[in-house]
């Protein structure tokens, strides 16, 4: 029997998620994202602006990463982001596994990790007891480069390693759950997102996703 190394919980409130997205957004540039509800979408709408119409903003918990591993798998040749969340991870952990034995070789997952159900006010998530360590059941279920930061120097250094990569890639980043002050709101709806983001994906790939409606 091998000895692993327990888990020792990062230091929590040592990072800023913004200065985090304003850090992955330098490193983007015709890649796809998809991102979940919550503060997390009016900071990246504000800190990568140029990545507006490639970004698909959610409005539910548990969908992100597996949206995005299907993009992954229809456009294996384009960088597909996950910015998924601690909250809606763990609604959906079962994820981890499949992304795993599909093995998508441009899925790069970000897992934002404040400890807090933030867009309802503030509960706990199960990650703020310590024990419950995202990166290490990402392993388990066998995406082995999955790893927990909590500083930005380690952030950027694992997402220029995590686009880089061939396989997939998951980082866990440790925020704190402050949301950035004075930025720019996202005003239109998931509706209209929806339609950018298909208008996007049409025109640079060069493909009709939607067409025009047909009239009788």
């Amino acid at each position: 029997m091998t000895e692993t190394t327990p888990f020792v919980k990062p230091e929590h409130g040592t990072m800023s998620r913004y200065a985090a997205m304003e850090a992955l957004g330098r490193r983007l540039d015709d890649a796809l994202v998809i991102l979940s509800l919550g503060g997390a979408v009016d900071e990246w709408y504000s800190a990568a602006p140029h990545m507006r119409a490639a970004s698909l903003f959610q409005q539910q918990l548990g969908c992100v990463t597996g949206e995005a591993l299907g993009l992954a798998v229809g456009l294996p040749h384009r960088r597909i982001v996950s910015l998924d969340t601690d909250g809606g991870l763990l609604f959906n952990l079962g994820i981890m596994a499949t992304v795993a034995n599909e093995q998508p070789a441009n899925l790069f997952i970000v897992v934002w990790d404040n400890e807090q159900y933030q867009s309802i006010g503030g509960p706990k998530t199960h990650t703020a007891s310590g024990r419950v360590d995202l990166a290490a059941i990402a392993r388990g279920c066998g995406i082995a480069n999955a790893f927990t930061v909590d500083t930005l120097d380690e952030f950027d250094a694992h997402c220029a390693a995590g686009l880089a990569a061939t396989e997939p890639y998951l980082l866990v980043a440790k925020t704190d759950g402050i949301l950035e002050p004075g930025i720019k709101r996202k005003h239109s709806d998931g509706r209209e997102d929806k339609y950018i983001f298909v208008r996007h994906v049409e025109e640079t790939e060069g493909i009709v996703i939607m067409g025009p409606s047909e009239h009788n």
